[in-house]
């Protein structure tokens, strides 16, 4: 496992935000091995089938953490969530993304794509993949989760 690999994906309404992350990552040479399972068109698909595919690969340490997409977010963020191991924050915020690391200690992003610009999406996945957590008086509330 790569110390920045994220799996990301999306539904339909999350697909051009996910595509415009990567493509910015790609482009900055961020550093962030992105494994993207799809979806890979803006024709209508679920969302739970996605953030199932995300919240397995960072439940089995395939990657380190994980982006979802969906037009509020909660949806993927509700999915992801039913697995063992997975914090998943929905953000809409740059400063929410740092405080889901720094105080949750989450590893599964959940952007609300129909609610937050492709530039505030891409600022918080970077502050998300680069913001370690605090630990400290933070790690006895993630211990009761």
């Amino acid at each position: 496992m790569s110390t920045s690999s994220i799996a990301i994906g999306s539904d339909h309404a999350g697909f051009e935000c996910k595509e415009s992350i990567k493509t910015a990552l790609k482009t900055a040479n961020a550093g962030f091995a992105l494994v993207d399972v799809g979806t890979h068109s803006a024709d209508s698909v679920d969302y739970p089938d996605f953030a199932h595919q995300v919240a397995t690969q960072v439940e089995s340490g395939e990657v380190e953490m994980g982006v979802v997409i969906c037009g509020s977010g909660n949806g993927v963020c509700i999915t992801a969530n039913k697995h063992k191991g997975i914090r998943a924050a929905l953000c809409w915020s740059v400063e929410i993304a740092a405080l889901a690391r720094q105080h949750n200690d989450a590893n599964v992003l959940c952007i609300p794509a129909r609610f937050v610009s492709h530039e505030t999406a891409l600022q918080m996945v970077e502050t998300f993949m680069n913001t370690a957590f605090e630990g400290g008086r933070h790690q006895k509330r993630i211990e009761k989760i």
